[in-house]
Order: C-alpha cells, then structure tokens, then sequence
C-alpha cells in the first residue's frame, strides 16, 4: 500500500541558486525538471503543493543598494527575477503533465495571474500546484517571508525549505568541518541563536501561525518526496 503522507498541504521553498545547476548564472533545465518531476511525486502522494522559488540566480534587488543605487527599484527587479522563475517552472511541470497557475504579488497580468489568497486557494482546490512569485508584492521583504506569508495564508501544515545543505547546522558545514547539526529546534532558538534558517520575519510569521519549517538539501535527488513521507535527514523547526 502507498505511503500515507503526513500532510494535506505543504509550501515548498527553494532559493533561485538552487536551479542554477553546474551553471554560474541562470536556469538549468535539467535541475528544474528534477524539481518538477519531484513536485509530481509529492503531489501523487495525495499531497497539495505550493511552492516560492527565489531569484538569486538571475538578480539580487539588494546589490542595487550595496552599489549606491535605489533599493526599491533593485528589490523589483529582484521580484521580475522570481517571476522567471517560476514561469520556468510552470513549463517544467506542464511538461510532466501536472496543472499548475502561477500567482504575482507584483502584478505582470500580461504572463501570469496576480495574487488573491481566494484565487489561489481556488486554485490548489481545484488540483493545480500553485507557484508564488513576486515576493510580497513590495520592497524591503525577502521571498523567505514572502514564503511565510503565502503558507499562512494559504493553511499549509509546513514549509519545506530545500537548501544546499541538509538540515540546519550551527556554521556552514561546507566551510567549517567541525559545524554541529541540529535534528530539532523550536522557532524561538531559531530566533535567539541567530541561525540561518529564514530571515527573522519569516521564522516570526510561522512561529506566530503555528507552521513547522523542514530545512533539507534540494540537491539530494528524491529529497523532496523522501523528506514528506518523513524519511531522509533534516531539521524540523517546530513548538512541538
């Protein structure tokens, strides 16, 4: 018998560098039809996904301001970053025959439909996995808490955040050897150890809506199904 998924509804997070592959700048098609083909997987379990990808690997709004130039003018270009990506992953998985919508908080009704929490839950009741792009729709927030924020609104049960490690470590493992790895940790230590998980609002935004965050590696192959069906190694984050 199929495994039986412990949950309904999940919010999967990755960073744009996660589909730039052995590229050093763009998409690599072959990393987004992994994701999608995972996606698919996740989805035939039963569950309903929804899903934010970043846009580091096109732009970065806040180099704008580093540079001396506009923050609010780099965090939109940052956003029209997200909605490449997305709109990659939209044909990716239309490519394995899953319905998907993607929704903007930066309203570009020319490609794609703007946000509506009614819409987008319409959506995901109608069986399509549901892409967010664009952030928040404003400057000043990152995709992490724009994450957080789609995952409350839209009743998810927890946020995947797929990273290039797997778990949350007290330093980066890959540059520091004697890094030690957390199995749980609740929001608050999140919080009060400054650890890299998500920003401070977006581990604020699900302490408060009571979401668990599952940080695995994105770049294991099957991570994503393995780590639903509550196998695999990550950290979960949680009050429990």
């Amino acid at each position: 018998m199929p495994e039986a998924p412990a949950y309904r509804r999940v919010l999967l997070k990755m960073s744009g560098e996660a589909l730039l592959g052995r590229r050093k700048h763009g998409i690599d098609p072959h990393v987004v039809g992994r994701v999608a083909g995972e996606i698919a997987a996740v989805r035939a379990l039963g569950v309903e996904v929804c899903v934010v990808v970043g846009g580091g690997n096109i732009f970065r709004g806040i180099e704008v301001a580093r540079s001396g130039g506009n923050r609010v003018t780099g965090d939109h270009m940052g956003m029209l970053a997200t909605v490449m990506n997305a709109l990659a992953l939209r044909d990716a998985l239309d490519g394995v025959g899953v319905p998907v919508k993607v929704f903007s908080g930066l309203a570009v009704p020319a490609i794609c439909d703007t946000f509506s929490q009614r819409s987008a839950a319409s959506a995901l009741d109608a069986g399509h996995v549901v892409v967010f792009a664009g952030g928040t729709g404003n400057p000043f927030f990152t995709t992490d808490t724009g994450a957080a924020l789609r995952a409350a609104e839209m009743g998810c049960d927890a946020i995947f955040k797929g990273t290039q490690v797997d778990g949350v470590y007290t330093d980066d493992p890959n540059t520091n050897p004697d890094a030690t790895r957390f199995d749980c940790l609740t929001h608050d230590e999140v919080l009060s150890r400054g650890l890299r998980v998500m920003d401070t609002a977006a581990v604020a935004v699900a302490r408060e809506n009571g979401i668990p965050i599952v940080v695995f590696s994105i770049l294991q192959a099957g991570g994503f199904p393995d780590i639903v069906k509550g196998r695999g190694r990550a950290t979960t984050v949680s009050e429990a």
